[in-house]
């Protein structure tokens, strides 16, 4: 019966260590490794609890093997589930090992129960015997973290390693290991509960060796406050006097006559430092260098007592050095506080122990004072000393945080020479791991720009240490904003990434609002701010949108991005905005329109071989340009404007062709009376784009009086130059019917158009344009068809303008006065007035001036529009070296009028006195066609003569002899023609 109650409290004993297993503090998965294993001993046990056990002694033993075990198991569960996780985990491997001892003798245990009992079936056997397999083969070790540990631990209190870093390090370690928070708080409770369990330890031994962890723990900055640590040094510090203690005279190494740092005893029993006794023994000696004695050289004992003396006379003494120091400090000259910085440098370097002692005497405010000295060494020896006083001391970063423009004073340093400001980053970059000053350096003005600008330092430490900071900084959205300011976006694009709807506003506002110049949106392009903007511009949030847009607006600006924009199906998105009529989108179209302007901006000049297009269809086209005729005046102006740019651009020649079938084209001729000057601006500039090149009929469909009326008001009240410009290039190319003539003829266009060529030949060429269409429009009234028109206009004074425009204008400027000097000399001859006769006898009257030399008459420029009195011929000739062919063409035009019908003898011997025909012999050798053929005309007239013929035949007689050889049908016919004239070839040659 006895056995059953066993049996009875083993079950129970397993339920109860399966129930509080679940509340362990550390090493859950071994206790429910093996909670595991109890359970299924329960089932096996309670078989045998209704079977007839047997009383032998190995089934008694058994039983009380399992009812010992799983006891003393459940005692475990309850320590670990009681005691202080610290003690817990440096007893890791105690509680491992008591596990494996658990689980080895249980399983020993129940092996013994098929033996002892009979009756157990097959399959419960097989199970005793799968269980206690797999019990025997179970592992139960403490883990990697904590083997770690506890090896820290160990190397720690062996070599006495009580730095506070080090003490910092390992409690952080212990900290992940337990699962629990790294605040201050959290860790001092943990440890004060760790002491609290050794105070009640009984066994002396085990007492011991935690005071030695307790002792090391107890260095790190959570073991004790600010204020504990403070009492606890001034106390020590006030009980060692103010003098520094001689060292006594077993501290001296006998070899070095130095202080020792390592001493070594040798098997004589005598002490020397370790480094001079083994350099002793390296030099081949075996005897002992004070007694002489043989020594055995493998024997250096450590001499822990002396080093220990040693130290704490060392620390004694520093302790007083570093007190004593600060009043030299704050009172002395330049020299004296080098001296003393270097010094407490010194220290500093040598043990984290001087560092603390340095922190709680309270140096920090004293040492940040100096930063705003102008001595350079004096703030780098500061900037280093602060640097190891803060490396892991939050502390010390918390009385830096309570000094008054401490960080100020830091941050100025960033400003100044290389290796200062190398200190200075890696400074802050230690205190920002403090979230109060982490938030505060970015507040600094001007920090964010000069951590930026280090970024890209060629000191690679400077720029890795101003990178990591900036990301340190990034936490904060402000900072974020001024990083960006600064052109360091790569935050910003994070934050639109994947920041929330929020964080996404702010950024995207700033961007709107920021004034970028066009390297920071060619750097935010580049960086990849496109793919966030246009998500944004998809946003459900209308004002999200609105932002976006105003974003896209400001970067769209630079055509590069516009352009990248394009190719990456920004404008189809754009559209789909603009064109949804049915929605409250004003605004949004407001926002939308000037972006695709800009888009169409930057397709104008593009270095790609494969054109950039905004408007892919045809449909495109014809949906964008049909808003004109009922969106929003700024809208509609946009739209306006981006169809002028797209003219300026490859596809301009297709954009005209399609707008020009478009009904909206009436729209733009009626914005010529719209009140709004730029958006009347805005339709005359493309009005004038589509009328160039344009059909007449197609044009008389826009075009009627009150229009042209229109047209000439503008140069009247327009401030605008362009428009100017294209309201003169509409009328130039208005078709020159007698009725359009006659009305802008009545609408005084007359006046207008001469005013202007007249002011514009003594300007610059940015008038250029306007003077070309002044002159292109002023063709049509000088027509040889219609004498009133002509005599309109030379009253006006033009030919002279003209003439003057051949020396002066552009190249078009210059073909087309060269056009209407043309058209002018046509009606020379005709108004050319025939020279009055003398009366009376003629050797008694007054001699009469000659006649013109070409017309024979009395010639002016303005009554006959005489070339000679105009003193055109000169200017006309210059022309005829100038590289433009339509220059020279139309000027050879003008010069050759001279030499029409009749006057060829005349006209000649001008020409050739203003050495025109030895150009027109040039011209046989141009390139151009259309100078080849007027120029053989001319020369086959004129070698009619001759004189001409005499005079220069032979210089061009090599030219027609090689046009006769490679020239088409008619140019070399007619170049045969002439050297038939200068008896080259006779006049049956087969040229002809």
């Amino acid at each position: 019966m006895a056995s059953l109650e066993a049996i009875s409290q083993i079950i129970d004993t397993v339920s109860e260590f399966v129930f509080a297993s679940d509340n362990v503090l550390v090493k859950k998965g071994s206790f429910k490794e093996l909670g595991d294993y109890l359970q299924r001993i329960a089932p096996i046990l309670k078989q045998l609890r209704k079977e007839k056990v047997s009383d032998s002694e190995t089934f008694n033993n058994a039983i009380e093997i399992l009812n010992r075990e799983i006891k003393d198991a459940k005692k475990l569960v309850q320590e670990c589930s009681k005691k202080s996780k610290v003690y817990l985990l440096v007893n890791s491997r105690t509680v491992a090992k008591r596990l494996k001892h658990n689980t080895s003798e249980i399983s020993r245990a129940i092996g013994l129960l098929p033996l002892a009992t009979s009756g157990l079936s097959a399959g419960t056997i097989e199970e005793i015997e799968r269980l206690r397999d797999n019990m025997q083969a179970a592992e139960f070790k403490a883990a990697v973290s904590e083997e770690e540990i506890l090896d820290k631990i160990e190397l720690g209190i062996q070599e006495k390693n009580f730095d506070r870093s080090y003490a910092n390090d390992l409690l952080l370690l212990i900290a992940d290991a337990l699962g629990i928070t790294k605040e201050r708080s959290t860790l001092k409770k943990e440890l004060e509960e760790f002491k609290s369990e050794i105070e009640n330890e009984k066994d002396r031994a085990e007492a011991i060796q935690m005071d030695q962890i307790i002792a090391l723990l107890e260095r790190s900055d959570a073991a004790s406050s600010t204020r504990e640590k403070e009492l606890k040094y001034f106390a020590k510090r006030d009980s060692l006097g103010t003098q520094p203690l001689e060292p006594l005279q077993s501290f001296f190494c006998p070899i070095t006559r130095d202080v020792m740092d390592d001493p070594v005893e040798t098997s004589s029993g005598q002490t020397f430092e370790r480094s001079a006794i083994e350099k002793w023994f390296a030099e081949g000696n075996k005897t002992c260098p004070l007694s002489c004695i043989t020594l055995d050289t493998s024997i250096l004992r450590p001499n822990k007592t002396l080093k220990q003396s040693i130290e704490e006379w060392k620390d004694r003494n520093t302790v007083i050095t570093i007190a004593s120091m600060k009043e030299k400090i704050q009172s002395g000259d330049e020299v004296g506080v080098l001296h003393c910085l270097q010094t407490l440098q010194g220290l500093c370097e040598q043990k984290d122990q001087h560092r603390e002692w340095v922190v709680l005497e309270n140096y920090i405010p004293v040492l940040i004072q100096f930063l705003s000295e102008k001595n350079r060494d004096i703030r780098n020896h500061v900037l280093v000393i602060l640097c190891m006083l803060v490396k892991d001391n939050e502390d010390a970063k918390e009385r830096i945080a309570k000094v008054d423009n401490a960080i100020e004073s830091i941050v100025h340093s960033l400003g100044r020479r290389l290796g200062e400001r190398k200190l200075a980053v890696a400074l802050l970059l230690e205190l920002s791991k403090c979230d109060l000053l982490k938030e505060y350096i970015g507040k600094v003005q001007g920090c964010i720009l000069l951590l930026v600008t280090m970024s890209s330092s060629e000191d690679s430490q400077a720029a890795r240490d101003a990178t990591e900071l900036l990301e340190k900084l990034s936490c904060y959205d402000q900072n974020v904003i001024q990083m960006a300011k600064a052109n360091h976006f790569k935050h910003l694009l994070q934050r639109l990434s994947t920041g929330p709807d929020d964080v996404k506003m702010i950024m995207v506002k700033m961007l709107a609002e920021m004034e970028s110049t066009d390297h920071n949106k060619e750097i935010l392009f580049d960086s990849g701010i496109l793919a966030p903007l246009l998500h944004l511009v998809s946003h459900n949030d209308v004002q999200m949108k609105l932002v976006a847009l105003k974003a896209l607006q400001n970067l769209s600006s630079l055509q590069k991005n516009g352009l990248e924009m394009i190719r990456q199906g920004a404008a189809r998105l754009l559209f789909g905005i603009l064109f949804q009529h049915s929605l409250p989108s004003s605004s949004l179209s407001e926002h939308v329109a000037p972006i695709i302007m800009q888009l169409a901006a930057s397709t104008i000049s593009q270095d790609t071989q494969t054109p950039v297009s905004l408007l892919e269809s045809d449909e495109d086209v014809f949906n964008l340009f049909s808003l004109i005729s009922y969106t929003v005046p700024d809208v509609r102006q946009y739209i306006i404007q981006t169809f002028y740019a797209l003219c300026q651009s490859p596809s301009a020649s297709d954009i005209k062709n399609k707008l020009r079938k478009c009904p909206s084209v009436l729209v733009l001729v009626k914005l010529f009376e719209n009140e709004s000057l730029n958006l009347r601006a805005s339709a005359v500039k493309l009005f004038s784009c589509l009328v160039e090149s344009s059909d007449e009929a197609t044009i008389l469909q826009h075009v009627n009086q009150k229009c042209v009326e229109t047209l000439l008001q503008i140069p009247k009240s327009s401030s605008d130059e362009e428009e100017i410009v294209s309201a003169m290039g509409i009328i130039r190319y208005l078709p020159k019917i007698e009725q359009i003539t006659q009305w802008l003829l009545d609408a005084g266009a007359l006046p207008i158009i001469c005013n202007y060529i007249q002011e514009g030949k003594d300007k610059d060429l940015r008038n250029s344009k306007l003077v070309e269409n002044s002159v292109g429009a002023l063709c049509r009234f000088t027509a040889p068809t219609k004498l009133e028109w002509q005599k309109r206009a030379a009253e006006t004074g033009i030919i002279t303008a003209l003439v003057q425009l051949l020396e002066s204008g552009t190249a078009p400027a210059k073909q087309l006065a060269a056009l209407s000097l043309t058209q002018f000399s046509k009606s020379s001859q005709e108004l050319s007035s025939p020279m009055p006769k003398r009366k009376g006898f003629w050797c008694f009257s007054a001699q009469t001036e000659a006649g013109c030399l070409v017309h024979g008459g009395v010639c002016t420029a303005e009554s006959s529009f005489c070339l000679l009195e105009a003193d055109a011929v000169g200017p006309l000739a210059k022309t005829l070296g100038e590289s433009d062919f339509g220059v020279c063409e139309t000027s050879l035009d003008a010069l050759l009028t001279l030499i029409d019908g009749e006057k060829l003898q005349s006209g000649s011997k001008v020409l050739a006195d203003k050495n025109v025909i030895p150009l027109i012999i040039r011209f046989l050798g141009s390139s151009s066609p259309g100078l080849q053929e007027k120029s053989l005309n001319a020369l086959e007239r004129i070698f009619r003569l001759l004189e001409f013929k005499q005079k220069y035949g032979a210089s061009a007689q090599m030219p027609l002899v090689d046009l006769t050889q490679r020239g088409n049908g008619s140019v070399k016919s007619m170049a045969a023609r002439i050297l038939a004239h200068l008896n080259v070839l006779h006049d049956q040659s087969s040229y002809f």
